[in-house]
């Protein structure tokens, strides 16, 4: 169910989604997070596999186990995204270098997003927030496509 409401109480992925919302209201700003955040996603996915490829899975895991406690489907879309992204890490050429110039780069746009937004970036505030990003642009998603989440 994508309502905000689950009886009377407000379901959390519900509450995080409508907090991040706040700060990305403007068409531009939310444009530029969707093609950002999954290169950022990928990024890490990346930086955690140079360390280690079991560094990058163990990642992932802790990642999809706290989307599971916000929403099975939105988890199970993440971990179809992170798979991917770990399958075609160790692909890329010089992946940390790739992975350094893409993060610094889609950080910059984020910023100058939030300076179109005219709000600072939500993760400011609760790092939370920085595992948000994907789940909004997800639960946009669901929702345009008839989805529950």
């Amino acid at each position: 169910m994508s309502t905000a409401a689950v009886g009377t109480q407000v379901r959390q992925i519900d509450s995080l989604i409508g907090q991040y919302a706040e700060s990305h209201r403007n068409p531009r700003n939310v444009l530029i997070h969707w093609l950002c955040v999954p290169i950022i996603v990928w990024c890490v996915i990346a930086f955690t596999w140079l360390i280690h490829p079991w560094v990058a899975y163990a990642f992932g895991g802790l990642s999809i186990a706290y989307y599971l406690t916000l929403s099975v489907p939105i988890a199970v879309a993440m971990a179809i995204f992170l798979a991917a992204a770990l399958v075609i890490t160790p692909y890329i050429p010089h992946p940390g270098i790739v992975a350094a110039v893409l993060f610094v780069v889609t950080w910059v746009f984020q910023f100058i997003g939030h300076e179109i937004e005219g709000k600072k970036p939500s993760f400011l505030d609760d790092l939370r927030f920085l595992m948000i990003g994907p789940v909004f642009l997800l639960a946009k998603a669901f929702r345009k496509a008839g989805i529950a989440y």
